[in-house]
């Protein structure tokens, strides 16, 4: 479930990129319209997956709270990538066994 999670987050910060480059350019109302309905719904999924990943105990209920910051899917792929280098919000991570004497 969590390489659910890791996927969509960025699968969802391309979009969201992509909503924020056609909204900054002028002259493309209909791609921004498009990326922005595509954004929204893809949020929602993303916060849904996430959600059902932290009930399963497949991921720490911190990544639902970075995920839902301003900052939306880029919250995710940063608190995904902490996870995985850190270890934060897992319990036995391979850096804490590593660590423990």
């Amino acid at each position: 479930m969590f390489a659910w999670v890791k996927w969509l987050s960025w699968v969802e910060l391309g979009i969201f990129s992509l909503l924020i480059l056609f909204w900054l350019i002028p002259g493309f109302d209909t791609e921004t319209m498009l990326f922005g309905w595509a954004h929204g719904l893809g949020f929602v999924v993303l916060c849904i997956v996430i959600w059902v990943a932290c009930g399963k105990r497949q991921a720490p209920y911190t990544l639902l709270a970075a995920t839902l910051t301003p900052v939306g899917p880029v919250g995710s792929v940063i608190g995904i990538e902490l996870i995985e280098r850190k270890g934060w919000g897992i319990a036995d991570s391979p850096q804490r066994v590593a660590e423990s004497p």
